[in-house]
């Protein structure tokens, strides 16, 4: 199993946002045996709820299927890169791996913006690999705005 192909299941996630009308962006969590613990997708107007972001959401499905909150054997891939409270959250799950598509240049924590999940201040830090299928997972997203904007 590679990159692509858990970054291709947290795109599935992504398209179903899509379909739901929601901002689409998809996040799986995998174990250190190359395992699906659970994915997720922003559900952030279906919940009216701002922090229903696939990140979080994933994660919070993960601690309740594991029963444990620390997450340190896991990989989390995002198609976006994810927000300063998303990365916050990936930090205090201790999760060890970052994978994401699409860099974010207006909110970022992991790069772009910010660089959260690699402060040296904070007592933990994540192995992050970006731009993994980085063209579909921004396709995706400029489809969605375009199809807003034109609304």
């Amino acid at each position: 199993m590679t990159d692509k192909y858990f970054m291709k299941l947290a795109l599935a996630e992504a398209r179903r946002a899509y379909d739901e009308n929601e901002v689409p962006i998809g996040a799986v969590l995998i174990d250190e045996d190359g395992l699906l613990i659970c994915g997720e997708h922003n559900r952030i107007e279906q919940l009216n709820d701002a922090t229903a972001h696939a990140e979080l959401l994933t994660l919070r499905a993960a601690s309740h299927k594991l029963n444990r909150r620390r997450l340190t054997t896991c990989t989390l891939y995002s198609t976006v890169e994810p927000c300063a409270m998303c990365a916050g959250a990936l930090i205090l799950c201790r999760v060890k791996r970052l994978v994401y598509g699409a860099t974010d240049s207006k909110f970022g924590a992991a790069e772009s913006l910010f660089n959260v999940v690699n402060n040296p201040a904070l007592n933990h830090q994540l192995l992050v690999t970006a731009g993994v299928l980085e063209d579909d997972c921004l396709a995706l997203m400029k489809k969605f705005f375009a199809e807003v904007r034109s609304r």
